[in-house]
């Protein structure tokens, strides 16, 4: 089984789709560290992330070990992994290897921005967790302090907002919730009860 769950930033997708996968004993991926390996590559090389020849070249020597990196989750990677993630090129060099752990024996959930909708279509189940761009802002600014970063909360709420408009509005695979997903909104729950309607998501989908 393939499960794929979709939503915009600092919705709980994440959380969530661990706390799934580790219920259900199935593989686990996190697309959005993929981008983010391609940004901190191309970042490091001294290249322009927003720079469709570089950041391809990046995503096509990306490597096992490039997932490993203790970078990933700085804001400048992440902010520079949306724009990566906008460019074709990119996606098209990705495709494959996304598509080749979706197939693993032994069921994988998967999270990301269009994994319903483009990388796995065909996904058994399919959630998009969302939740108000006012919670999410916050649940941002709330872990910044362990990354050693001061932030305010109009500007983590702004960021947040512009990372939305980029990735729902970019021409190639654009976020959006596929048509048979079960949207999940995580504005009043917290990571135990969205699991939860997880789970029950998917039981519904197999007669429990």
């Amino acid at each position: 089984m393939i499960i794929a769950v979709d939503g915009p930033v600092a919705a709980g997708k994440g959380t969530l789709a661990r706390r799934l996968a580790a219920a259900l004993d199935y593989a686990y991926l996190d697309t959005g560290s993929i981008y983010r390996a391609v940004a901190a590559k191309s970042l490091i090389a001294g290249g322009d992330p927003e720079d469709p020849r570089a950041a391809a070249a990046a995503a096509r020597a990306l490597t096992p070990i490039d997932l490993e990196r203790d970078d990933l989750r700085l804001e400048s990677v992440s902010q520079a992994a949306s724009k990566v993630a906008a460019i074709p090129e990119v996606r098209a060099a990705l495709l494959d290897f996304q598509r080749a752990f979706a197939r693993r024996s032994g069921g994988a959930v998967l999270d990301g921005r269009d994994i319903g909708t483009v990388i796995c279509p065909w996904a058994q189940v399919k959630l998009f967790v969302t939740a108000s761009a006012e919670v999410r802002a916050q649940r941002r600014l709330d872990e910044l302090p362990g990354r050693g970063i001061d932030a305010e909360f109009s500007v983590v709420l702004q960021d947040v907002k512009t990372r939305d408009a980029r990735d729902a509005e970019r021409a190639a695979a654009p976020m959006v919730a596929a048509e048979d997903a079960v949207q999940l909104d995580t504005s009043t729950m917290d990571v135990d009860a969205a699991v939860a309607s997880a789970v029950a998501a998917v039981e519904a989908r197999f007669g429990g």
